[in-house]
């Protein structure tokens, strides 16, 4: 058994999952789970830009050991990828799954039983990938999952495009929040994914999320329990802006925030519209992201492994 009671667990326990997850359904009317505000009704088959109606789509599920140190211990974070993106960079590296909606739909009790499958295979968590837009198909699961004996810890894997009012929705419901900070520049944001106001709603969100569970708390085993693991993935040229994004989460957040600064960058999707893009990251590029995380107060990061390879 888990040392550590998740805290969706008490939640369900005082009867406030059910409420979560019926308020986040209702959203799906007019549906503004997101900062992309498409107000169209999914409950009736419309799509936004998501292009997910009621039932939610799922590329794959794997436990997975290619995550951070504290989610994969021995076992492996057991990650479910949905299908789709609320944010749609066109770099992403999973371009098949979130562009092209490679994956099948799955109902909330398959969903809930994934979950179930994941814990019994030796999962520390269950990791959702890209949750953004099925918040409420991961609540209903969420309570089927809990009755069928459900006790890890959940890790909400996000671009870091999320409203801050479905993110209060959340609350009691994530230990663990793992968003990425893409980029600080609106005009680099605008191009790569058509999102001006990403920096900000990141900052926000990132914000309300360290509210939420604080920093990273990892236990003697070395596994994570709950708190905020922020992600960088580090672009050619600095096209990220990545020492205002660590100045912003050393002063706005905390210098003890756990961070992963990524090098896997390579051109995918449609990289090659963008010239700067259209290369593979330097390793230069790379020491130069770290530098400038620790310069400026950022102290805990994520010990490297070389997914890709950097050229």
């Amino acid at each position: 058994m888990a040392l550590h009671e998740p805290v969706y667990i008490k939640t369900f326990k005082k009867g406030l999952l059910k409420k979560k997850a019926e308020a986040a359904w209702n959203i799906l009317e007019s549906c503004v789970l997101c900062p992309r505000t498409c107000r169209i009704d999914r409950k009736s088959g419309q799509t936004g830009v998501c292009k997910t109606d009621a039932k939610a789509l799922v590329s794959s599920y794997n436990p997975h050991f290619g995550e951070e140190a504290p989610l994969v211990g021995s076992h492996g974070s057991g990650t479910i990828f949905f299908t789709h993106c609320n944010l749609l960079c066109i770099f992403c590296q999973n371009f098949d799954i979130s562009h092209q909606g490679y994956g099948r739909e799955i109902s909330n009790t398959e969903l809930a039983d994934l979950m179930l499958k994941l814990q019994n295979m030796g999962c520390h968590n269950i990791n959702f990938v890209t949750p953004t837009h099925v918040v409420p198909h991961i609540l209903k699961a969420l309570e089927l999952a809990v009755e069928g004996g459900l006790f890890v810890p959940l890790v909400y894997n996000s671009s870091g495009y999320d409203s801050v009012e479905t993110l209060k929705i959340l609350d009691g419901v994530f230990d663990i929040y793992m968003p990425d900070f893409k980029f600080w520049s609106s005009d680099n944001a605008t191009v790569l994914c058509n999102a001006g106001d990403y920096p900000e709603v990141a900052r926000n969100a990132l914000i309300e999320m360290h509210r939420q569970v604080g920093d990273l708390d990892i236990d003697e085993s070395g596994i994570a329990r709950r708190g905020l693991l922020i992600r960088h993935l580090v672009l050619p040229s600095d096209f990220s802006g990545t020492r205002e994004i660590m100045r912003f989460i050393a002063q706005k957040l905390s210098p003890n925030s756990y961070v992963n600064i990524m090098p896997q960058y390579r051109p995918c999707g449609r990289a090659s519209e963008i010239e700067m893009l259209s290369r593979h990251l330097s390793s230069d590029d790379y020491k130069t992201a770290l530098q400038m995380a620790k310069s400026e107060g950022i102290v805990r990061l994520d010990a490297p492994r070389h997914v890709f390879r950097i050229r």
